[in-house]
């Protein structure tokens, strides 16, 4: 099983960005994504998921109403749609694959696979 992440770059704040998440040898639509990241001397959290069927999404509150998941199962793929983005954005930004039967998708130990992240970064 492999998660891909990639859009991530540096931008200004307000600007957006879109990151994508490809996964491969994984049966897509039995999983449940999330978007999870990392800034610098911090620990990981969670931003944003997305159940197996789209029914549902739940985000931080950090980025309610800034940040959109979606994804495309026929694609294998998973998006995170940022908009405004602030300094405070900034992180390595983590795809995660979590069993649509799996609890606790607020946290990592509701996730089974995960990418190796994507850099965001977001500087005047």
């Amino acid at each position: 099983v492999q998660l891909v992440e990639s859009g991530g770059g540096s931008v200004q704040p307000g600007d957006s960005l879109r990151l994508s998440c490809a996964a491969s040898s994984l049966t897509f639509n039995a999983y449940t994504v999330g978007w999870f990241r990392q800034a610098p001397g911090k620990e990981r959290e969670f931003v944003a998921y997305i159940s197996s069927s789209s029914t549902s999404a739940y985000y931080a509150d950090s980025v309610k109403g800034r940040f959109t998941i979606s994804r495309d199962n026929a694609k294998n793929t998973a998006y995170l749609e940022m908009d405004t983005l602030k300094p405070e954005d900034t992180a390595v930004y983590y795809c995660a694959a979590g069993w649509r039967y799996n609890s606790g998708f607020y946290s990592e130990r509701g996730y089974n696979y995960w990418g190796q992240g994507t850099q965001v970064t977001v500087s005047s």
